[in-house]
C-alpha cells in the first residue's frame, strides 16, 4: 500500500501531525487490537470470537455518547439493540458448546475496546487531503512494527508451516482484509463512526455462513432470524441522517 501510494500514485508523504495521528491509530487498531485478538483466539472458540466483534458498535456508541458528549439518535440506539439481538440470537447454538477461558475472554474484550477507541479517534481527526490508501498503508506498517518485538520473542520455528494453506491465508489477510476491507472501513469512518459501527454486526453472521459453507457447521432458524434482524438494523441506521460536527 505504501509503495502504490507514494511510488506509483505519487501521493505526498504525510506531515508530522498526520504521522502522529497515524501512529496513534495504528497502535489502537493494529498493535493492541490485533495483538489481543490473535492471542485471545488461542483460548476462545471461533464462534465467540466472531460474536465479540458485535460488541464494537455498542462500544462506539457508548464512547461517543458518554465520553465525547455526542448525541446518538434514537434510531441508531434502536438499530444497535436490534443488531445486538440478531447476532446473539444467531449465535445461541454456538454459545451452548463454547469453551473459553476467563483470561482469553477478557483479552478479547480489551482488544475490541481498543478497536472501538481507534474508530472514534480516526473519525474525529482532521486528515486533510491525506489519501485513505496512504493512511491505511502507514497505520498497518507502524502498528505491525510495534508488534515485531513481541513476535520475535514468542517465535517458534516448528510452529511455522510454510505450506499452501499458510500462503493462501496470508495473502487473503493481506489483500482482502488489510487492504480492501480496512480501506472500506476507513471510508465509512470518515462519514460517521457510530453509523459505520452498525455494519460490524454483519461480521458474525458472515462468519456463521462461511463456517457453514467451508466447515459444514450447521445453521438453523436462529441464523435466518438473526440475519433478518441485522439487515433491519442496517436499514434503520442508514436512514438516519449523519450528524454534523457540531453535534
Amino acid at each position: 500500500m505504501i509503495f502504490i501510494s507514494h511510488v506509483i500514485l505519487r501521493h505526498p508523504l504525510p506531515g508530522k501531525r498526520i504521522f502522529k495521528q497515524i501512529t496513534i491509530y495504528g497502535l489502537l487498531n493494529i498493535t493492541i487490537y490485533l495483538g489481543c485478538y490473535v492471542t485471545a483466539m488461542q483460548n476462545v472458540t471461533a464462534g465467540i470470537g466472531a460474536l465479540a466483534i458485535a460488541i464494537n458498535p455498542i462500544y462506539i456508541a457508548f464512547i461517543s455518547a458518554f465520553f465525547l458528549k455526542n448525541k446518538v439518535n434514537l434510531k441508531i440506539i434502536i438499530a444497535i439493540i436490534t443488531g445486538t439481538f440478531g447476532v446473539v440470537f444467531a449465535s445461541l447454538p454456538l454459545m451452548a458448546d463454547a469453551s473459553v477461558t476467563t483470561g482469553g475472554l477478557l483479552l478479547l474484550l480489551f482488544g475490541m475496546l481498543s478497536y472501538s477507541l481507534g474508530a472514534i479517534y480516526f473519525s474525529r481527526q482532521n486528515w486533510g487531503s491525506t489519501q485513505l490508501l496512504t493512511i491505511n498503508g502507514w497505520q498497518t506498517f507502524i502498528g505491525g512494527a510495534f508488534l515485531l518485538p513481541l513476535t520475535l520473542y514468542n517465535y517458534e520455528d516448528p510452529a511455522n508451516l510454510l505450506n499452501t494453506k499458510f500462503w493462501f491465508s496470508t495473502l487473503w489477510l493481506a489483500f482482502m482484509v488489510s487492504i480492501l476491507a480496512v480501506s472500506l472501513w476507513l471510508w465509512l469512518l470518515r462519514h460517521d463512526a457510530v453509523k459505520a459501527g452498525i455494519w460490524l454486526f454483519l461480521c458474525p453472521l458472515f462468519g456463521l455462513l462461511i463456517a457453514f459453507i467451508l466447515l459444514n457447521e450447521p445453521i438453523d432458524y436462529h441464523t435466518f432470524i438473526g440475519l433478518a434482524a441485522v439487515i433491519g438494523a442496517l436499514m434503520l441506521g442508514e436512514k438516519t441522517p449523519v450528524k454534523s460536527d457540531a453535534g
